[in-house]
């Protein structure tokens, strides 16, 4: 079985997720947050309406399975602020997407 674009995006969004998880205790920048979690979101949609039945490109799974570890070890709300940033943008790089 094939790992899809969209199946790649999920897992990228899932991550991201736990970063915004992670990220909350900073009450100061719930509207940062707010706008990387529309902004990023969307563009992350777009990818899979667009490209989800693909076959992913080779090395994306890998790509976004070390991404979502990295992710994942982000214990820092802050540090999770900064790779809400980064992590989607990287994730678009893995699956041949402009950021």
């Amino acid at each position: 079985m094939s790992t899809t674009v969209a199946d790649l995006v999920a897992r990228a969004q899932a991550a991201f997720n736990a970063l915004s998880a992670t990220a909350e205790p900073v009450s100061d920048e719930l509207q940062y947050l707010a706008d990387l979690e529309t902004v990023w979101g969307a563009r992350l949609r777009a990818v899979a309406e667009a490209r989800g039945a693909e076959a992913a490109p080779t090395g994306a799974a890998a790509a976004i399975e070390a991404l979502s570890a990295e992710a994942a070890a982000i214990s820092d709300p802050h540090r999770a602020i900064d790779w809400m940033s980064t992590l989607p943008q990287v994730a678009l790089a893995a699956l041949g997407e402009a950021a």
